[in-house]
């Protein structure tokens, strides 16, 4: 048996496994004893994430849709076709007329190759990825405050601090290796702090659990940071050093004191001053958010309202400090990183500034556009305009992952040209006129970017099965189809030209993740060790910038014809669309279906029971789901999962976004809910 290491595949985590090949065939995994964010664990996703690999379902050969019906095509035909195409809607329309989306599951390789087709091959900055999804808050709200939109510190410090404060995640269930490195530094002493409208698994651990309304973590921030201020906890010899605007900053912090906030969020003026406290005083401690803060329309808001909070109290640039995103896909942070945005190329190198472009166009031979392109929610909204032709879709699957799915389902029936790569066939595949085949992790060679901002290498371990292909190796086909040689004899090629033109990634090369499991950015040359954590001297962007947020509520709220608030979000056993995890036997077992948690006093109400049947409808669709009756949810909100596509919870969510970031509201809309009684009523 050989074991071959390699990177997780399921979340930000960025765990260290080795692949066991025998034979040629996959049959199991184990964890990398030392590595440094697992330490010789796994989830029960890394401990399943080969199963999918060699299932029969997987995407073997390319597919051309004739008739309706989809027809095995050779990769010949296959690749002739979309760049006859793209090609012909390309000099019919314009170039933006056609929109990319890159994908958070491929490596950093294959997102600067997709990002280099669509500005120098299409002539487009319509390229974007789930980050929209998830963190374009983060991306952009950090940017604003501090310079750059990452994780300022490191996962092997969490169990050296002295408190954590969580907001918006639910990290033992969704970052399990992160929980797990919490939970141990709770064990040596530290101080949990959890802010979470839902009793969520890691709450069970908290010492505060702040049970703040859903949208309502503006007030509940700018509350603690008002007791700070009144209470003398903050660090002025920082603030004048580093920071500016602190002056309108505290105007807008002052109007919400403690008392307010309760009547706004629920949380107990007294628990808003000892989180305050106890977050201000102890020096060594981490802010750590998900996506319970920032799928809101108000994600850039509370992603500065966190900034503000690390700022004012100098928890930044030291170790077992700062502020911690955690990324929900295994390179979703990478895949910004490698410019898969509609304004930046790699390394958030502008596309409107003149000199980055010009160095661009230089490397790449091309004329490049100057103007940002469409986000990922406003590309759906273009094609029913008339504006967006043809789509190329790599690694992504927005039937189920965006808001409102029938909003677009509409919009890819209208496509002109819809061309999906993917490993399996998944929602959005069906819609597609032409399939591709792409490879797993475990088929080809790359790099992925954790949270942390660690770039490690993944290797093959086997054969690409039937006539799969890496997804490097299909856009550089196709590209050359179309006129535009890409060619590149291995992956290490293409990294070596990301740090060519990248400066945060200059010093990282192949040869140099082989050890020390990868490197963290920015990395500057090539006898650099990496960066642990951001900001030590300074910020970025120089000064840290304070940006005064005011409480904007959720875009829907409850009435009488939608009394309660939904709100999604992941569990343990199962991933984003399920793509992967749905054709694993052991996660697929423990959540064969869709189920809301519904309050018992709420279910009471309603004549509802547990395991019953109900029906959730919002102003925009209706699903039918089983009820669990649980008072982790507060009473007038549920909670759905939304990996099931027989109940898909995002044919009610709202696609309202933040006016900047364009990320939609998935955490509150309003909603419905009836009691299903029989066969007859769930056809209904």
């Amino acid at each position: 048996m050989n074991k071959i290491p390699t990177i997780c595949p399921y979340c930000g985590c960025g765990c260290g496994l080795y692949l066991h090949v025998e034979d040629g065939n996959l049959t199991g995994v184990s964890p990398i004893r030392s590595h440094p964010v697992n330490k010789g664990t796994l989830c029960v996703k890394g401990w399943n994430s080969f199963e999918f690999i060699q299932h029969h379902e997987r995407l073997k050969y390319p597919l051309i849709k004739v008739n309706g019906e989809f027809k095995r095509a050779s990769w010949g035909e296959a690749i002739a076709l979309i760049a006859s195409k793209l090609t012909g809607i390309k000099r019919s329309y314009r170039p933006d007329s056609i929109a990319i989306m890159s994908s958070a599951k491929c490596t950093n390789e294959e997102n600067y190759l997709m990002m280099k087709f669509a500005r120098a091959v299409i002539g487009t900055n319509n390229i974007d990825h789930c980050a929209r999804l998830c963190h374009s808050s983060t991306v952009g709200g950090l940017a604003e405050t501090f310079g750059s939109g990452a994780m300022t510190n490191s996962i092997s410090e969490i169990v050296s601090a002295k408190v954590l404060f969580v907001i918006g995640s639910n990290t033992t269930e969704q970052h399990p290796m992160i929980g797990m490195h919490m939970l141990d530094a709770v064990n040596r002493g530290a101080i949990l702090i959890v802010a979470d409208p839902r009793k969520t698994q890691i709450s069970d651990f908290a010492h505060i659990h702040l049970r703040h309304r859903c949208g309502t973590d503006v007030v509940l921030l700018d509350s603690i940071m008002n007791v700070i201020i009144n209470e003398g906890f903050v660090d002025i010899p920082f603030i004048r050093r580093r920071t500016e605007n602190f002056d309108a900053f505290e105007k807008v912090i002052l109007r919400y004191p403690p008392d307010v906030a309760e009547k706004i969020t629920g949380v107990s003026s007294q628990d808003i001053k000892k989180a305050a406290r106890i977050y201000a005083i102890e020096k060594r401690a981490m802010l750590f958010y998900s996506m319970g803060i920032t799928q809101h329309i108000t994600g850039v808001d509370n992603v500065h309202a966190c900034a503000n909070l690390c700022m004012l109290t100098a928890h930044i640039g030291q170790p077992m400090t700062g502020l911690n995103p955690l990324r929900g896909q295994n390179n979703v942070q990478g895949a910004c990183d490698m410019g898969a945005l509609p304004d930046v190329y790699s390394g958030y190198q502008k596309v409107s500034e003149s000199d980055i472009k010009k160095k661009f166009e230089h490397l790449w031979r091309r004329r490049l556009p100057s103007r940002p392109g469409l986000t990922l929610t406003e590309m759906f909204d273009s094609i029913l305009d008339g504006k967006i032709k043809a789509m190329y879709i790599m690694g992504e699957n927005p039937l189920m992952s965006d808001p409102d799915v029938s909003h677009v389902k509409e919009a890819l029936k209208k496509l002109e040209f819809l061309v999906v790569q993917d490993i399996f066939m998944s929602e959005t595949a069906e819609f597609a006129h032409v399939v591709l085949p792409a490879a797993t992790f475990a088929e080809k060679d790359g790099t992925f970017t954790n949270t942390e901002r660690r770039v490690q290498k993944i290797r093959q371990a086997i054969e690409p099965v039937g006539e799969s292909m890496p997804d490097w190796k299909i856009i550089c086909a196709l590209s050359k189809k179309m006129g535009y040689n890409m060619e590149y004899r291995a992956t290490h090629e293409i990294m070596e030209e990301v740090a060519l033109i990248t400066p945060s990634y200059r010093g990282i090369l192949h040869h140099r993740l082989d050890s020390n499991f990868g490197l963290q950015w920015p990395c500057h040359d090539l006898n650099h060790q990496g960066t642990p954590f951001l900001h030590r001297k300074k910020f970025t962007k120089g000064l840290g910038t304070f940006i005064p947020v005011d409480y904007i509520p959720p875009a829907e709220e409850t009435d009488k014809r939608f009394p309660f608030l939904l709100t999604t979000g992941r569990i343990y056993f199962r991933y984003h669309t399920a793509t992967m995890c749905q054709r694993t036997s052991t996660l697929e077992r423990e959540y064969p279906e869709c189920y809301a948690e519904i309050n018992p006093k709420d279910a009471d109400s309603l004549g509802i029971k547990g395991n019953s049947m109900m029906r959730v409808s919002s102003r925009r669709g209706s699903i039918i789901v089983r009820a669990q009756v649980t008072d982790k949810v507060p009473e007038g909100t549920i909670f759905i999962p939304f990996h099931f596509r027989e109940a898909s919870a995002n044919l009610l969510t709202n696609p309202a976004v933040d006016p900047s970031a364009k990320i939609p509201e998935y955490k509150v809309c309003a909603v419905k809910i009836e009691l299903v009684e029989s066969k007859r009523d769930q056809k209904d």
